[in-house]
């Protein structure tokens, strides 16, 4: 046997500490690699009854071959005679197995060499194993990292125990991405590789926006306002439908937050990328004519196809001057809209349905839409909710400039 002593217990407790290795994986290691070195020194390739046994008491750890006890031996290397077995344990008998010692009393260089190599090996692939399994659970969730550098256009960032790739399609465009800022990403999807795992991580994805929603609004959370659908143009607009399961709770007001705080802060968090909010519904129409906002609608017609159930098509008309408030710059919003409803919408002015009158359009329902300025849904653009949050705080200022100025007069009159 071989003495280690509290050498291996106090190198476990650092693995396990540095790297989240547990102290049977090492001893297991350990092992194996006497095992390895010992098929090494004595020049045999298999050798099936050799196995390595730590005694933790003791703190020695040795090469021990298992025989079976046999009357007659035909296999020097597998059997023992009935009368040797009895010299190590009297009470055996005729098909027993017991254990023999076979550590050398010296290892070679090349043995001790293999089993340096089992060991480190083995570490590795622990190491490996925890990252890949701690990365597994992360898998679809948001988690901060730290900008590491930018390697062929692809964003390096390490996340804790590993560096994960950004590629340039999960990029926001035009973003500077300076080494060493914090950057709350997505994670995309784990690949097992014969290294550490490759971590493939997004800043561009819909769903950084429904965490950030879930962080910041207790509502979603709790359960009461639900997250419907979200379409995104990373770096540009994102609109995001939502849903109360609870009547008396506004689930784009609860979203907006008081004096839109809520909604600014997490605008803050995606540098400052358009956020419109709408309200989801399950009339179809009323759906599409919400995700369309802030452009107002005259009317929505739903084209049916008996051919095909699943093939969504909707004609939305629009007042001539909102036509391209509608449609966005180079179709954003009505692109942003169709990811957002599932639905093929078609936007036409009322010239252009005017022009087209004569045209019959089979199976299709109409909905006109009237609107009061006072009660219009329409989504909540934060460049908006900044702009009323700013005019009303200039309005407190100038306000509490005049009563200043009223309480100077009042006391230059009293003094007179």
């Amino acid at each position: 046997m071989i003495k280690i002593g509290t050498a291996l217990f106090e190198a476990c407790e650092e693995l396990e500490r540095e790297r989240g290795i547990s102290k049977d994986v090492i001893i297991s290691s350990l092992c194996d690699a006497l095992v390895a070195a010992y098929k090494k020194h004595m020049h045999v390739k298999e050798a099936a009854n050799i196995e390595a046994l730590f005694d933790e008491q003791t703190g020695e750890i040795g090469v021990f071959s298992t025989k079976t006890v046999v009357k007659e031996v035909e296999d020097p290397d597998m059997e023992i005679s009935l009368e040797d077995a009895q010299e190590i344990d009297d009470e055996v008998e005729v098909d027993d197995e017991v254990k023999i010692e076979v550590t050398p009393e010296q290892f070679g260089r090349i043995a001790a060499q293999s089993a340096k190599q089992v060991i480190t090996q083995r570490i590795r692939d622990a190491e490996r194993n925890n990252i890949l399994n701690e990365f597994l659970e992360k898998k679809g969730t948001l988690t901060t990292g730290i900008i590491q550098r930018v390697e062929n256009r692809n964003v390096i960032v390490n996340i804790g125990k590993t560096d994960a790739i950004m590629p340039q399609r999960e990029q926001i465009p035009r973003e500077y991405y300076k080494p060493g800022n914090r950057i709350r990403v997505f994670v995309l999807n784990v690949k097992e590789t014969n290294r550490l795992p490759q971590v493939i991580v997004s800043h561009a994805h819909p769903e950084i926006v429904r965490e950030l929603f879930e962080l910041e609004v207790p509502e979603i959370e709790d359960g009461i306002v639900e997250i419907k659908s979200i379409s995104r143009e990373a770096g540009f607009r994102t609109k995001i439908a939502v849903w109360s399961n609870d009547p008396e709770v506004d689930s784009v007001g609860a979203c907006i937050g008081p004096r839109g705080s809520r909604i600014q802060t997490i605008v803050g968090e995606l540098k400052n990328e358009k956020i419109d909010i709408v309200r989801w519904s399950p009339d179809p129409v009323e759906y599409i004519v919400n995700a369309i906002s802030p452009a107002r609608v005259a009317s929505v017609d739903i084209i049916t196809d008996d051919s095909d159930e699943e093939k969504k098509n909707a004609v939305v008309v629009v007042p001539d001057d909102q036509l391209s408030l509608a449609i966005g710059r180079e179709g954003q919003n009505v692109r942003l809209a169709h990811r957002l409803t599932g639905w093929n919408i078609d936007i036409k002015s009322i010239s252009q349905m005017e022009d087209e009158e004569g045209v019959n359009v089979n199976g299709s329902s109409s909905t006109d839409y009237e609107y009061d300025d006072e009660v219009e849904e329409r989504a909540v653009d934060s460049e908006e909710i900044q702009e009323e949050i700013e005019e009303e705080m200039n309005q407190q200022a100038l306000d509490e400039e005049d009563m200043q100025a009223e309480e100077v007069e009042e006391e230059t009159s009293e003094e007179e």
